[in-house]
């Protein structure tokens, strides 16, 4: 394959909401400019992008993949991504390595949730942005209606570059504004087009378009202005350069016209991308200085390489495939770079080109490229590779921290081994993924950013892995503490017919403040217990306080005294005064008012104001407190403490309650004392626990 410089490159990531068509549409533009031989199509699941088997079986892209067209004497590096909201982040991701962002709208629906998300993610970066009205061949498509709900939910500079011939399923092509022609496309899906004249019936109505265009053309430069308001209008060149300036600097937003199902528009799109997106020559890429700070880098073939990795992929068999940008210099096939985190030699074997998951070898990548390299031992996302001479650093991707957890547990037994390995590939491939033993339920935790994303998870497990596990909603860790100070005395004596055993010892027992978990405090005087014993006594109270009293949680946030005893000269021994101090604890858990405390969580939630009240109430409900509330824009985010008990279906309920619009993170803060009428329910539970569990022993 020919080897691309920056400024016969383009690179875009295609985004929007789930179900708008994009993975079809990449599919049509690949297939439209020759760089796959037939229409894959999601339904039947032959598109090149959506290639892993949980996509296909879903029919929805979840996670990002790379394709690349050549048209027009250009390199067009495509960047397919997920439009679900459990899996943004890998859009995110692609957003910080392309020139330009192309949105994809449905024309039935409009714009939708995840489509204003990821529009102002993307305006966030500066980046030129394209508009796609696409599906338009579906019944009651709108191209109005859909730049309608552009116009009010992403921005007013929005501007339609093509108008549709025909309506739904008369939509049979595209008029051209910019060059006043009609081009129409072949019924059969084969994108075969043909260009002429425009229809008269459309003749007055593309004219008006093409004078709106020309006046937001106009609008966007100070010159263009004055030429406009001395002539009139613009000349072909200046309407041409000035759609392409605007485009670049961010002050329009052309929109284009396709069906990708039926291969209509889809040329005229890639010629879009061409005129109107910026090369990698002609946008630098933000970077930072060896101090942190801003800067940005040209993309020059004779600089110190530099790559930045933006994504890792686990593949079982071919093992890690390491995805990158080339900033600055050049990579070459079987070359050394040093990965600039770890300061490590990486050996780059082949690099390659992808194409969906198609590989093809390329001898080097230059500066503002996409490409990928196998096998690289010590680089991960977010990593720099490249001559040890560059100074270049890129800021890190940041990814969201995980919002539900579920327990699992392997169907097989021994495969935890296999599950830890597992999860470890997965996490390089997403880091938005957790997993972790809770060290108080010993339960193995699988956290993501929602049920579907858990989900998908478990479901790559099974498939790359052979690893099948249940999911179950995850053990709250409650634990247990006191209110009240007592003294306590335990006495362990056993007669056999040798030595004996005998351990006698008193304790005093006294809450302390939350958080302090457990102090130990040796007040003998006298040697009514020699000295090495104290310690057998701690940890006789440590073993029985980490089983529980009430429920079998831990007790906690109390401190234990020992402040008299006695013992044998022959029978006494450590065991012996483990197993009194274990009975003095259980002698003073009779008295000291035990009780069960639960984790609380600090909760930000994130959505339109138009919920604000009703999300209120709810978390009111879960037994949560409102710590305040603050507007930004059209978000309200609310602020509130509630116990993790009542969290565990938080993200269901709010993804049901806002329609998808809201989000929310949640830390633990601290331990309260649960509501006795709840502490009744737990502690029930957690006996017929203890009783299926002797019963399944037996």
């Amino acid at each position: 394959m020919k080897v691309y410089d920056a400024a016969g490159i383009r690179n875009v990531a295609v985004v929007g909401h789930a179900g708008c068509g994009k993975t079809q549409l990449v599919s049509a533009t690949l297939f439209a400019a020759g760089a796959v031989n037939r229409l894959g199509r999601v339904d039947d699941g032959s598109t090149v992008t959506d290639f892993d088997e949980e996509a296909i079986a879903r029919k929805h892209t979840l996670s990002s993949s790379l394709a690349y067209a050549e048209w027009r004497d250009t390199k067009v590096n495509i960047i397919d991504t997920p439009g679900f909201a459990n899996f943004l982040t890998d859009a995110r991701s692609a957003l910080r390595v392309v020139e330009a962002a192309v949105v994809v709208v449905d024309a039935v629906a409009g714009v939708e949730v995840q489509t204003e998300k990821l529009w102002a993610e993307a305006a966030a970066l500066n980046l030129p942005r394209l508009v796609v009205a696409n599906r338009l061949e579906r019944d009651r498509a709108s191209l109005e209606r859909t730049l309608d709900s552009l116009h009010r939910d992403c921005a007013r500079e929005i501007v339609p570059i093509q108008m549709p011939l025909g309506e739904e399923r008369e939509f049979t092509g595209v008029v051209d504004l910019v060059r006043m022609k009609a081009l129409t496309f072949a019924a059969d899906a084969s994108g075969t087009m043909t260009e002429g004249a425009i229809p008269a019936a459309l003749a007055d109505r593309a004219a008006k378009a093409r004078e709106q265009l020309i006046e937001m053309v106009a609008e966007a430069d100070e010159a263009l202005m004055e030429a406009f308001f001395a002539e009139g209008t613009l000349t072909q060149d200046q309407l041409e350069s000035g759609l392409r300036a605007a485009t670049m600097a961010g002050r329009l937003f052309p929109l284009v016209c396709t069906s990708g199902l039926h291969v209509i528009g889809v040329q005229p799109f890639l010629d879009a991308i061409v005129a109107n997106v910026p090369s990698p020559a002609e946008r630098e890429f933000p970077a930072l200085t060896t101090g942190g700070a801003d800067t940005t880098v040209k993309a020059s073939d004779t600089a110190p390489s530099a790559a930045f990795v933006w994504k890792t992929i686990a593949d079982p068999f071919a093992g890690r495939i390491t995805m990158l940008r080339v900033v600055s210099g050049a990579l070459k096939s079987d070359s050394t770079v040093q990965n600039v985190r770890s300061e490590a030699a990486e050996r780059l074997g082949h690099l390659i080109v992808l194409q969906g998951k198609t590989q093809t070898h390329v001898p080097e990548l230059k500066a503002g490229d996409l490409g990928a390299v196998a096998k690289l031992k010590e680089t991960r996302t977010n990593d720099v590779l490249g001559d040890k001479a560059s100074p270049l650093r890129f800021g890190e991707i940041t990814f969201p921290e995980p919002v539900l957890s579920y327990a699992i547990e392997p169907k097989s037994r021994g495969d935890e081994d296999k599950i830890s390995t597992a999860m470890q590939r997965l996490r390089e491939e997403d880091p938005s993924i957790g997993y972790s033993r809770d060290p108080q339920t010993t339960e193995l935790l699988l956290s993501g950013q929602g049920q579907m994303h858990i989900e998908v998870t478990v479901a790559k497990l099974k498939r790359r892995f052979g690893v099948e596990v249940n999911l179950k909603l995850p053990r709250i860790p409650y634990r247990e503490t006191i209110l009240a100070s007592t003294e306590a005395h335990g006495r362990h004596k056993k007669q056999t017919g040798g030595h004996g055993q005998f351990g006698d010892c008193k304790i005093r027992v006294e809450p302390l403040p939350r958080g302090s978990d457990f102090q130990f405090e040796d007040d003998i005087f006298g040697g009514s217990i020699p000295r090495q014993f104290v310690p057998a006594v701690e940890k006789g109270i440590q073993d029985a306080r980490l089983r529980g009293y009430l429920a079998g949680y831990p007790v906690v946030d109390f401190k234990a005294t020992v402040f008299d005893g006695s013992y044998h000269p022959v029978d006494s021994n450590e065991l012996s005064f483990k197993l009194a101090g274990s009975l003095a604890f259980k002698d003073a858990m009779t008295r000291a008012r035990p009780t069960i405390l639960e984790p609380i969580m600090q909760v930000e939630v994130h959505a339109p104001s138009d919920f604000a009240g009703d999300l209120m109430g709810d978390l009111n409900g879960r037994r949560g407190r409102i710590a305040g509330m603050d507007t930004r824009g059209s978000m309200t985010v609310i602020r509130a403490q509630v116990p993790m008990a009542e969290m565990l279906t938080y993200e269901q309920h709010l993804t049901s309650a806002t329609g998808g619009r809201g989000l929310y993170h949640m830390e633990y803060s601290h331990y309260e004392e649960v509501p006795q009428h709840l502490q009744t329910k737990i502690v029930a539970a957690a006996k017929a626990e203890r009783g299926q569990e002797v019963a399944e022993e037996a």
